[in-house]
């Protein structure tokens, strides 16, 4: 069975379909606690620790979010599982040296953040289901927060 689109298949003009925008929801959220964990090990900048903690945090909450609007929604919540890009993406960030972890991180964070706005902000404009449309629109203004902070993080 093919693996389901990742995020950056959504734009904002494209609605997904409600089990797609809880997969690539999912999906997006392992890709971010995964890729700040593998950040973790190596990074020693403090800024772009504590960045990758909150993720951590941050995409932990919006899982269990995703994952409360799918229940009330009567909506399967599949087990996330990364799509290609992501996959080839988390490959970098662990392949990195600490020297080079920090630049392909935040390059990688800066394209997963836009699929992520895009997948939220697509699903809360034109989703099926309305505790997920909710949640999306909840979930937007926080990975609008995360991309400012990359902003000033970027090299």
């Amino acid at each position: 069975m093919a693996p389901e689109p990742g995020p950056a298949a959504a734009t904002p003009a494209q609605a997904v379909s409600t089990a797609d925008y809880v997969a690539q929801a999912g999906a997006g959220d392992l890709w971010e606690i995964e890729s700040s964990k593998a950040l973790l090990a190596k990074s020693k900048d403090a800024k772009v620790r504590a960045f990758a903690e909150m993720m951590i945090d941050n995409h932990g909450k919006s899982t269990a979010k995703v994952k409360a609007a799918a229940a009330s929604a009567g909506v399967e919540a599949p087990t996330p599982t990364l799509a290609p890009d992501q996959e080839k993406m988390l490959a970098d960030i662990k392949a990195a040296d600490a020297a080079g972890i920090d630049k392909i991180y935040l390059d990688h964070q800066k394209t997963a953040h836009g699929a992520a706005l895009a997948l939220h902000q697509g699903y809360a404009a034109s989703g099926e289901a309305v505790a997920l449309k909710q949640a999306a629109a909840e979930i937007v203004p926080v990975v609008e927060a995360h991309r400012a902070e990359l902003g000033k993080l970027a090299p």
